[in-house]
């Protein structure tokens, strides 16, 4: 089967230590994209010759230099622009893609090209402590595709979860959406994977194929650390998801508890106001309650203790390379 064209969508700033590790994992894959779009955001002189070197043995690879620092949301959208492909890849300098990625993946959706979008498990490696975890394993058996009507059966069961760094998007959903919106910032990702899953479905690969690597100063961490502007943050969330074009969709997260990811931040906001409290059901309390207790012991608690406990629930691999158990979102 042929598979669509992929345009792979990588922002950079200062990750000169990383790309090596990021864009050979890239190149390396089975199924090669049609354009592997570098977009430097005003990069110290190593980034950039890193870069370079990759371009010239690798044409498909493209550099971009934005003109100012744009930030890593506008310089997504730009790459988005610039893409050709009829699917979109985000990729992260200091992330990986195992063997494969591509290929399942695109194979998938071209069966199913109705999808918004296809994801698969992802592996967690948060190297400041230690703790190693998976995401989305125990939603499907085998690569399948997932209506909404589907989606929200999962998400009541407490298995499902769209990795983002594991998303390949249909370029047309993603522009449906908007793209990335900037004043969402940490939530953008998670406002497009969800509306344009909610609205069209998604093909999900059962297959640990992607590697994040959590860092202790990522975008989203020094946000969370700041109350006031994490609750902004999800105050726009809300506002989006309340628009009328996402009226569908809105019932779709309602319905699935989806915000749970969000913690106790979302419950206490949910809480005060009249016209969000809708949102606050069985199932998202259930959810939240759960994922917040979770994530609770996992930063309070010793990393060998907090692997053990994940070994024995089935959230790691059985080995460092093999096959994932079960896991229960």
């Amino acid at each position: 089967m042929n598979v669509p064209a992929l345009s792979v969508i990588l922002p950079n700033y200062n990750h000169a230590k990383f790309l090596p590790r990021s864009l050979t994992a890239i190149v390396r894959q089975s199924v090669q994209p049609l354009e592997i779009l570098v977009i430097d955001d005003t990069s110290t002189v190593d980034s950039v010759e890193v870069i370079k070197s990759f371009a010239k043995l690798h044409p498909v690879v493209q550099l971009h230099h934005n003109e100012r620092n744009r930030g890593v949301v506008p310089t997504i959208n730009r790459g988005i622009d610039l893409a050709r492909g009829d699917y979109l890849a985000f990729a992260a300098a200091d992330d990986e893609v195992a063997p494969g990625f591509f290929e399942k993946s695109l194979t998938l959706l071209a069966k199913h090209p109705e999808a918004a979008l296809s994801a698969t498990i992802t592996e967690f490696h948060e190297a400041h402590t230690g703790v190693n975890w998976l995401w989305g394993a125990g939603i499907v058996e085998s690569p399948t595709y997932l209506s909404p009507a589907r989606m929200v059966g999962c998400e009541r069961k407490g298995k499902f979860y769209i990795p983002p760094n594991s998303v390949i998007f249909r370029t047309s959903a993603l522009r449906e959406v908007g793209n990335f919106i900037p004043e969402l910032k940490f939530c953008c990702d998670w406002y497009a994977m969800y509306v344009a899953g909610f609205r069209h479905g998604i093909c999900f690969v059962p297959e640990p194929l992607a590697i994040f690597h959590v860092q202790a100063n990522s975008y989203y961490h020094k946000i969370r650390r700041d109350k006031a502007e994490y609750r902004t943050v999800l105050e726009l969330l809300l506002e989006r998801l309340h628009q009328p074009e996402n009226r569908a969709a809105l019932g779709f997260v309602r319905e699935g508890g989806s915000l749970f990811i969000y913690g106790i931040p979302m419950l206490k906001l949910l809480l005060s106001r009249r016209a969000y409290r809708h949102l606050i059901t069985p199932t998202f309390l259930r959810k939240n309650l759960s994922h917040s207790a979770k994530l609770f012991l996992k930063n309070h608690s010793p990393a060998f203790l907090v692997n053990f406990y994940l070994k024995l629930s089935g959230n790691r691999k059985s080995t460092a390379t093999g096959s994932p158990q079960n896991l229960h979102g």
